[in-house]
């Protein structure tokens, strides 16, 4: 028989009477909280990965050294062991700016084989890398950069690089603005692509990417950082060699944040400035100089006067009429907010320099062809300016009106009107049997108001007075379904012309550039990532809603007219040009360069690409390019 000792007895003694639910009254007592749930079932663990993520836990700037403390996941979210290789960087804030010298002696990087530095398993995913930095002290401040994986021995992939801390303003561009025309600068197929960092919240932090080794400070200077080429180089020199209507002295593009600067000689100013600049003495000791407004506002430039013009002043244009002499007659009018404007007096003074107008044919909601091209012109007293075209050529059933009007601006003007300041206007759509029957004009135009102006940022005009606001709304003017443009061996229409123009073979065609041997040079545009639309499509597209119109196509035809193509296919094949997407194309319906008579703009395609190819569909074109910032 077992002993019980008393002690032992009459804790038997109290669990039976619990049993038993004995107490004062013999009910029931109320039920206790709930408890914490028990641990769940351990995570998977694995050793392979495809994606390498990386959850920071904590990381400390200690003497000589910078300590991490991280878990590592798969694609699948499982926990990844056997970690053999980190790397880590760290670009030091100095008086210069940021610098990551490769000698060691400011900043430091580093990886797990370097000596000194060591990669610790703590089990179950999670590791502690020691990154030797002798340089570093517990004062230093600046980009702390971690990347992992990637050995070839095992089976980790590389992750994607990570910025774990950075101090405030340390730069004044942002993500956003480097990927308004960049758009996922990371997917794409340009120069470090695979460089583009993310935060610790997992969003893309491109500027501190770029910024930890293209420093503030050149490798070619005494202490210097990391690359030659600054980041300020690049976005200030670098982006000079935009082809066509961007500068860089719009600095509000690029900077987020005020850029402030104490010294001509400082970062970002020596670049394009010499230490003895007139400018330095506005610069100088002017502790809020924002650089951003002093470029904007320079006379030399003349951007804020174009902002200024362009934001004040707007145009209007009648609906078509017939006057006594049976001439086809619009009326253009001037404001400047709310006040109309004298076109005679400020041709007179040299204010203007263009006012003009075109009639159009007009069919299902598309521009078929140029009626008018020549006008009688007479002001009537009001400030309006009045154009009436004595014949129509095409007889088009339905027809309506576009005007421009240039200002001339300041020092920049030339003869193509190119850095004028220009105003497009639509009149109403009326019935050419009945000119008192009008319609609004509508246009599908599948393009943001800003998809132009974000990368062609100097309020200017690409040629003949056609401005880049709206869209580029102004082009379609004269580049539309039935304007048989040849744009320098492009593509027609508008769509196609601009595909072609900055991603197809216009890109080469356009020759603004030759190399050595005389060989077309891509323009800028080639750096962008083509697949990324969501630069000018932000609303996204639908192929169902492109008008079921052909476009006279001879730039399609080596410039020899008389030929159509159908939409889709202008759109596509303006990059997508080989055989075998041609053929593709053509066998659902597409087709190219095929006789137009003299109502080509009445027959309808048969092109069925939508069907498969729709936004949605299970080929659609979303699969492919991406719509989405």
């Amino acid at each position: 028989m077992k002993n019980l000792t008393k002690c032992r007895l009459a804790f038997v003694v109290a669990a039976a009477m619990g049993i038993a639910g004995c107490g004062s009254d013999g009910k029931d007592g109320e039920d206790g909280a709930p408890g914490e749930p028990g641990p769940g079932p351990n995570p998977p663990v694995t050793e392979m990965s495809e994606v390498t993520h990386i959850t920071m836990i904590s990381h400390a700037i200690e003497e000589g050294q910078i300590r991490y403390e991280f878990e590592v996941t798969n694609e699948e979210d499982e926990l990844v062991e056997g970690l053999v290789k980190a790397e880590a960087k760290f670009a030091e804030l100095t008086d210069k700016g940021v610098v990551l010298n490769r000698d060691g002696a400011i900043g430091g990087y580093t990886d797990s084989a370097k000596e000194g530095s060591e990669l610790i398993s703590l089990g179950e995913g999670r590791y502690e890398f020691v990154a030797a930095m002798p340089a570093v002290t517990v004062a230093s401040e600046g980009i702390v950069w971690l990347r992992v994986g990637g050995d070839d021995s095992t089976q980790i992939a590389r992750s994607q690089p990570l910025v774990v801390d950075k101090p405030e303003m340390i730069h004044t561009s942002t993500t956003e603005t480097c990927y308004s025309c960049h758009v996922d600068y990371a997917t794409s197929s340009q120069r470090h692509a695979s460089y583009t960092a993310i935060n610790v919240e997992g969003d893309v932090d491109f500027v501190a990417g770029c910024l930890v080794c293209h420093n503030n400070v050149s490798r070619a200077e005494e202490d210097g950082g990391y690359a030659t080429a600054t980041l300020q180089k690049i976005g200030h020199i670098n982006h000079q060699k935009f082809e066509k209507d961007f500068t860089p002295t719009n600095c509000y593009s690029c900077h987020a944040e005020p850029v402030i600067n104490t010294s001509i000689a400082g970062n970002g100013c020596s670049d394009c400035h010499a230490s003895d600049s007139a400018a330095a003495a506005i610069v100088q000791a002017n502790s809020d100089f924002d650089a951003r407004a002093f470029h904007a506002q320079s006379a030399l430039i003349g951007l804020e006067e174009r902002q200024t013009i362009r934001a004040e002043h707007s145009t209007t244009l009648s609906a078509v009429y017939m006057n006594d002499a049976n001439e086809y007659c619009t009326d253009l009018t001037l404001y400047k907010g709310e006040e109309m404007l004298d076109i005679e007096a400020l041709y007179t003074d040299g204010t203007l320099s263009y006012a003009s107008t075109y009639i159009h044919g007009y069919h299902n909601e598309s521009i078929v062809g140029r009626e008018s091209r020549t006008y009688n012109e007479s002001y009537k007293g009001d400030g309006s300016k009045t154009m009436c075209h004595p014949t129509l050529d095409l007889q088009t059933a339905q027809i309506m009106a576009s005007s421009r009007l240039t200002f001339k601006g300041g020092n920049w003007i030339d003869d193509d009107s190119k850095y004028g300041v220009s105003f497009t206007s639509y009149s109403p759509v009326t019935e050419l049997a009945d000119l008192s029957e009008e319609t609004e004009y509508d246009r599908r135009h599948a393009v943001t108001t800003d998809s132009c102006t974000t990368c062609h940022n100097n309020e200017t005009n690409y040629h003949k007075n056609g401005s880049y606001v709206e869209g580029g709304l102004d082009c379609v003017a004269c580049h539309n379904n039935g304007q048989d443009r040849n744009a320098a061996g492009s593509a027609p229409g508008f769509g196609p012309m601009v595909h072609s123009m900055h991603w197809g073979i216009g890109n080469e065609l356009s020759g603004a550039k030759q190399d050595e041997d005389g060989n077309n040079v891509p323009n800028s545009a080639d750096s962008l990532n083509a697949d990324n639309c969501v630069s000018c499509h932000a609303e996204g597209i639908s192929l169902a809603e492109i008008p079921n119109q052909y476009m006279l196509s001879k730039a399609f035809n080596g410039g020899t007219s008389g030929v159509m193509t159908s939409p889709v296919t202008a759109n596509c094949y303006a990059c997508h040009d080989s055989a075998s997407a041609l053929s593709h194309m053509e066998q659902n319906g597409g087709e190219l360069n095929v006789d137009a008579g003299d109502d080509w703009y009445t027959h309808g395609t048969a092109e069925s690409c939508a069907t498969c190819h729709d936004t949605g569909k299970s080929f659609g074109i979303d699969k492919f390019h991406n719509f989405e910032r």
